[in-house]
């Protein structure tokens, strides 16, 4: 398996007023071609610094870094063309059309994407000669994404994709990413939506204080496939019972004997959420 991003001793500093603060703290990270990674981080983590260092527009003080196989503080236009960015917040081009943003931005490029393809790619055909400024909030972030992935880009950086959509607008838009990736594309992506990283990633790593804490797959992320069980139930007593337990099938079973098989009310059998395991991982306390 190939690596589109590999990251090594990152390091980043700060000087403000004096005083010295590590952004990014010996970072270490890969990504496989291919894959959809999601960063998770609290604000002020280094999320934003380590991903605007890998889309080379911010310098590292130490550390070796690859991203398609160059060095992004010194790469070159060739190797811009084979990135996308789909940034938090975006204001371009915004009294013209559509197809002509569209149109505009494919001159940038050496093999762009059709209008008329990313248009129907991203669900945009009914908007074609819609102002920018006439789009809603969930069709002006489909732009965003059509602009991000008009060059045909190996590896697409998504910022905060779905902030402020609606769950259907969410799901919709969870599609379109998929899609990018059975194409082929490698995604990385930052997200506060801890069920949007559970839906999408293939590997998730959550970075606090400028330091990786882990790296794995959002349902063994914090040891959370071996985590305790909580069993759930209402008593005869009309009393909500939890019961923390490593043996939940037990647990039912003893519970249906003292049930008498019958159904036993409001029972519900789960393990740690995934936002359960990141908030703990960067030191929130449990509710």
């Amino acid at each position: 398996m190939t690596q589109a991003v590999q990251v090594s001793g990152l390091r980043k500093t700060y000087t403000t007023k004096k005083v010295t603060t590590a952004a990014v703290d010996g970072v270490d990270l890969s990504i496989n071609t291919g894959e959809i990674f999601a960063l998770l981080g609290p604000n002020g983590a280094g999320k934003s610094t380590t991903v605007e260092i890998l889309e080379g527009y911010r310098h590292r003080d130490a550390g070796e870094v690859s991203v398609l196989g160059e060095d992004p503080q010194t790469a070159g236009t060739r190797w811009r063309e084979r990135i996308g960015i789909v940034l938090q917040n975006t204001k371009d081009l915004s009294l013209l059309t559509v197809r002509e943003s569209l149109r505009t931005f494919s001159y940038y490029y050496p093999n762009a994407r059709g209008a008329d393809e990313l248009m129907e790619l991203v669900g945009l055909s009914g908007k074609a000669d819609a102002k920018l400024t006439a789009l809603s909030g969930g069709q002006r972030r489909r732009m965003d994404v059509a602009l991000g992935i008009i060059g045909r880009p190996e590896l697409l950086f998504l910022d905060e994709p779905t902030t402020g959509f609606d769950p259907e607008a969410r799901r919709q838009f969870w599609d379109l990413i998929r899609q990018l990736r059975a194409d082929g594309t490698t995604i990385l992506l930052t997200t506060h939506y801890l069920d949007e990283a559970e839906a999408l990633a293939d590997r998730v790593g959550v970075i606090n204080a400028g330091k990786v804490i882990e790296v794995n797959t959002p349902d063994r992320l914090g040891g959370r496939h071996g985590a305790e069980a909580t069993v759930r139930y209402r008593d005869p007593s009309g009393e909500l019972v939890s019961i923390g337990t490593n043996t939940p099938t037990e647990t039912v079973r003893e519970l249906m004997q003292r049930f008498d098989n019958a159904e036993i009310p409001e029972l519900t059998v789960a393990r740690p959420s995934l936002e359960d395991v990141y908030l703990k991982m960067i030191g929130v306390p449990a509710a």
